[in-house]
């Protein structure tokens, strides 16, 4: 049986939900990565910076933005030094500015991908999957790629059914 592992960087706090900032005591990404555990089993391994972003959305976007551009690779509090005991790699985030966070390339960058299967999943508030399957394929060299699934952010807390389904067609 495949052995996977849901690779996720979530924001709890404030979010932008359809059209609005809120906010939210789990972020959406989390939940959506705890649906997959659900369904496939596996290990979780969660993001998280040295440097938290800005507890104020609309400075983390900003901050963001500045790292997208910048090319920058935040630091992290741990990181995984190996997938070879996974098969299956799920990697999960929000959509800032059209692709994931900087942070979660900061994680993909240090490990050795050949032989594994990627499959993303990115929340968002209307930009789809965004330019996220490429950025992965430039980086996990080696792999090969299942299906992305873009979850409306505002809907994650409904969505166990379909991110099951989804992962369990992946895995």
């Amino acid at each position: 049986m495949a052995k996977n592992l849901i690779i996720y960087y979530s924001r709890k706090g404030q979010n932008y939900v359809n059209g609005s900032v809120k906010n939210l005591a789990k972020g959406n990404t989390e939940i959506c990565a705890e649906f997959i555990q659900k369904a496939v089993g596996g290990d979780l391994f969660e993001i998280e910076t040295v440097r938290e972003y800005n507890a104020d959305y609309m400075v983390c976007i900003e901050e963001a933005k500045k790292e997208l551009h910048e090319n920058a690779r935040p630091e992290l509090k741990k990181y995984l030094d190996s997938i070879a005991d996974y098969d299956n790699i799920f990697v999960c985030g929000p959509c800032w500015w059209g692709t994931f966070p900087c942070a979660i390339f900061s994680q993909l960058e240090k490990l050795d991908w050949n032989g594994k299967k990627v499959m993303p999943l990115m929340t968002h508030e209307g930009s789809g999957l965004g330019s996220c399957e490429r950025d992965l394929k430039k980086i996990c060299q080696g792999a090969s790629f299942g299906k992305g699934l873009a979850v409306h952010g505002a809907d994650a807390g409904r969505s166990e059914s379909s991110v099951a389904s989804w992962a369990k067609s992946q895995a």
